[in-house]
């Protein structure tokens, strides 16, 4: 299974060189500070920076190394719940307003890219979302039809004996393209993305813990493991890594793992056959799985929630190496170059939240699904921040539920991954009984 000299480190920096050491040391004063240097954070620097004012961004370890160059670089519209579902919480207008967020969210950051002109291998090769049972594809099916007429998304359903004209496999029950739906190299992105705040005049600083924040009379003063820093405002965007730093928004988002593996280069005329479109996947399990070729399409980047308890590349590995063969025979002899884990944030409502609370700026929360979300929201914080009226979206002042007792630490995560994996695999086995019954029977 293992490749000789396999990376418990992120696949996509063996593309990317730093920019810098970033270990210089913070100014006493400047205008803003940026704690978090994921694409929330560095959005929201680029927006304030070039509009004239001192920022800094912080990040305790170095910039870039949480989920920002460790996710699986699938852009989907980035909103989880149905159209439906939103409208039975929060009315028809303003779940129609936060659908269509998502979707802006998706055409924003190709232009972004664009015009940025960030090599980042930026593709609108579409997203195949895979039925793992015949229920769930009519379910598919049915709310195709719902996004198609009421929301304008282009979509269309694939039906199981068609399957293999976008995946080579025999697992799923059919599913439905989404052909707008992109993909990137994440590090590349965050690494232009870094350069173009720099160029703005923003100062990035790694190694740089924040340990206080404390409000005074003309602004806020945040203590650092590099000393005390005044400014005027601070914008938080520590998602999967927000800490007792922020109590209030550490007690509302979920630190989750996410797991991934990637596989040595496959024969080129098998890669063909297995993603015969080269779109990113995912599918109907609660317990989710998410891949895609890589941007050369010559491997296989395989992720997903691997077990109950937080684990080590090591472990899980093993784990999704299983998953993926069981989806793709053909790649048991498969070696695994590399392995490694990002902390996603989920919320309670599995929507993402941005605002101001107590004159802290932040936005997180995005599920799993905030390569352009994060992005998104992130340059909205930034026009926040400078007072701009376009800096308003449809996730701000939406109610940001938390759980009695709950202070940020998951306990619950394990009982509830193990009931949705047991459901999963349930629904999937009796999918595949009636398949091997319908074969027999013809």
């Amino acid at each position: 299974m293992w490749a000789t000299a396999w990376k418990e480190t992120s696949f996509w920096l063996d593309d990317v060189c730093p920019l810098s050491d970033f270990s210089e040391t913070v100014k006493s004063k400047v205008d803003l500070v940026v704690i978090g240097s994921g694409y929330t954070g560095l959005h929201a620097a680029l927006q304030t920076a070039r509009a004239g004012k001192e920022v800094l961004v912080i990040d305790s370890g170095y910039p870039g190394y949480g989920c920002s160059t460790r996710n699986g670089g699938q852009i989907s519209t980035s909103v989880k719940p149905s159209y439906n579902k939103l409208a039975r919480k929060v009315g028809s207008d303003r779940a129609m307003a936060i659908r269509q967020e998502g979707e802006f969210s998706l055409e924003w950051i190709e232009d972004f890219i664009l015009e940025e002109n960030i090599d980042c291998d930026f593709s609108r090769c579409g997203r195949f979302h895979a039925a793992h049972s015949p229920e769930h594809y009519d379910q598919l099916a049915r709310d195709s039809e719902t996004v198609k007429k009421s929301e304008k998304i282009a979509c269309y359903v694939v039906p199981k004996q068609e399957q293999y004209n976008e995946l080579g496999t025999d697992l799923y029950h059919g599913g439905i393209v989404f052909p707008r739906h992109a993909s990137l190299h994440p590090a590349k992105y965050h690494h232009g993305l870094l350069s173009r705040v720099l160029e703005a005049g923003a100062k990035v600083v790694g190694q740089c813990e924040a340990q206080h924040i404390n409000k005074t009379n003309i602004g806020f003063e945040v203590k650092t493991t590099q000393g005390f820093v005044k400014c005027n405002d601070v914008v938080v965007a520590t998602n999967g890594y927000t800490s007792s730093l922020t109590p209030w928004l550490q007690r509302r988002v979920i630190p989750i793992g996410s797991y991934i593996i990637a596989t040595d280069e496959i024969e080129p005329q098998l890669m063909k056959k297995l993603f015969p479109t080269n779109r990113i996947v995912s599918d109907t399990c609660k317990v989710v799985y998410y891949y895609r070729p890589s941007p050369d399409h010559k491997r296989i980047l395989f992720g997903g929630r691997v077990s109950a308890k937080e684990t080590d590349p090591s472990v899980s590995a093993p784990k999704l190496f299983q998953d993926l063969i069981r989806i793709f025979p053909e790649l048991e002899n498969t070696k695994i170059t590399h392995s490694w884990l990002g902390k996603v944030a989920y919320t309670f409502d599995e929507l993402a939240h941005t605002g101001c609370h107590d004159g802290i700026f932040y936005s997180m929360g995005y599920c799993g699904s905030g390569v352009s979300m994060a992005s998104y929201l992130g340059m909205r914080l930034g026009q926040k921040v400078l007072g701009l009226p376009e800096g308003k979206t449809a996730f701000d002042d939406l109610p940001f539920p938390t759980r009695p007792l709950y202070t940020g630490n998951p306990w619950f995560l394990p009982a509830v991954v193990s009931w949705y994996r047991w459901r999963d695999q349930k629904q999937i086995a009796l999918a595949q009984n009636i398949s091997d019954q319908k074969s027999f029977l013809a």
